[in-house]
């Protein structure tokens, strides 16, 4: 379906040098909302039915399809296809929850990180690499047992959709892929080392310091030239030595990130 590379943009407050949100060509967005200074953004059940609600009307208004989302305590994941800008449409989802919610709780102020982090989806693989993602991460961070155990998920509203249930995912696109239900829940409870929107992000260096300090250590120019096995192996060692994000990893080798990415999974 698409024949591009994906790439992360990794977008912070105020503070910190801004860089411009990458268009992606397919339109498909994985988005996370965090709370500023990492607090809760969710207090309670009724918190989390009112952003609920509030994705559902910013979907009707936008027109944007959704794929998946996931709320957890101080922070939201959401994976959409714009029909308008990205921003317009988190902006849509973002403000009526803030106003009600400081309301509610009696604050004022920011609730959320000034600019959200996103990144685009531009082949199949990586679009059900971040549906698994989102799904996975009440598990991973030991809020739940079973995927179906989390309520602030989508992944019941795809087995609600396979069940023939209304839902209000678009689950159409999904379900090409896992014509069954058992085939959805098996690729979602697979085991992984998935990272999407990584949080490693080296903030001490740019890239040209980065890629000298690497060259004065490691020779990077022959690197491509080195069997697989060997290449994989100094990637890796590298990526562990440095402490560096798998995005800048690719720029100072001049390498895609996929193939970064698979090295150090190896």
């Amino acid at each position: 379906m698409y024949d591009n590379s994906f790439y992360a943009i990794f977008e912070w407050g105020d503070t910190m040098a801004r860089y411009a949100r990458e268009k992606s060509s397919t339109g498909i967005y994985h988005v996370m909302l965090r709370g500023i200074d990492k607090r809760n953004i969710f207090m309670d059940e009724e918190d989390r039915e009112k952003f609920v609600d509030c994705i559902i009307k910013a979907k009707r208004a936008g027109n944007f399809e959704l794929y998946a989302y996931c709320l957890m305590d101080n922070h939201v994941h959401l994976l959409i296809k714009e029909d308008e800008e990205i921003g317009t449409s988190i902006k849509r989802i973002t403000v009526g929850y803030v106003s009600w919610h400081n309301k509610k709780h009696e604050r004022t102020g920011h609730l959320f990180q000034n600019r959200f982090r996103s990144e685009s989806v531009e082949t199949e693989s990586y679009l059900v690499t971040v549906l698994r993602y989102i799904h996975q991460n009440p598990l991973k961070a030991g809020m739940v047992r079973e995927l179906k155990d989390y309520e602030w998920s989508s992944y019941n509203q795809y087995l609600f959709d396979y069940g023939g249930e209304v839902s209000f995912i678009d689950t159409e696109l999904i379900r090409s892929y896992f014509p069954t239900i058992d085939s959805f829940v098996n690729h979602m409870s697979e085991k992984n080392n998935d990272e999407c929107l990584e949080y490693k992000v080296n903030r001490s260096y740019n890239d040209d310091t980065i890629k000298k300090m690497i060259q004065n250590k490691y020779d990077i120019d022959n690197l491509i030239k080195l069997p697989l096995k060997e290449r994989n192996g100094m990637i890796k060692k590298i990526y562990n030595e440095f402490n560096i994000s798998l995005r800048q990893l690719s720029r100072a080798l001049d390498m895609g990130k996929a193939v970064i990415e698979r090295a150090i999974k190896q």
